[in-house]
């Protein structure tokens, strides 16, 4: 694992995971919404994703569906609320993704990037286009 990306708007806990990362000697980039996050994410190429799940306005299989397209391959990681649902967390387990809720250690982090479940949906990169639009308006 070489860089991440966190899509975070809690920017203490962006800056505590970047520092911690660092000493690990993995480069860390930031993005305090969705959509400035995916723009990054086309400019530099990541090897772990964490999203949080407050910042992320589509169902988990077309979220899930959308990260294929992109950056098919690159494990992403779904940041809950402490006080988050279960059923929240299975909704996005079952898409594929892995759950970390708040708090969470860096090393368990990094575990859960690189033992990656294998997401199961595919989107055409035109419905791809137009997730990303109505996301980013």
């Amino acid at each position: 694992m070489t860089r991440v990306l966190m899509i975070d708007e809690n920017r203490a806990l962006t800056d505590s995971v970047g520092l911690q990362c660092l000493a690990e000697g993995i480069a860390t980039r930031m993005a305090d919404d969705f959509c400035d996050g995916v723009r990054q994410l086309l400019e530099t190429p990541a090897s772990l994703i964490v999203v949080s799940a407050s910042l992320v306005r589509l169902p988990p299989r077309e979220l899930a569906q959308l990260f294929d397209t992109l950056t098919p391959g690159v494990p992403v990681v779904v940041r809950v609320d402490g006080a988050a649902s279960m059923d929240e967390e299975v909704r996005f387990e079952v898409e594929g993704f892995r759950v970390v809720r708040k708090p969470f250690d860096v090393q368990e982090l990094l575990m859960k990037g690189e033992t990656p479940p294998a997401r199961r949906v595919a989107l055409s990169p035109a419905a791809a286009a137009a997730a990303l639009e109505a996301l980013c308006r």
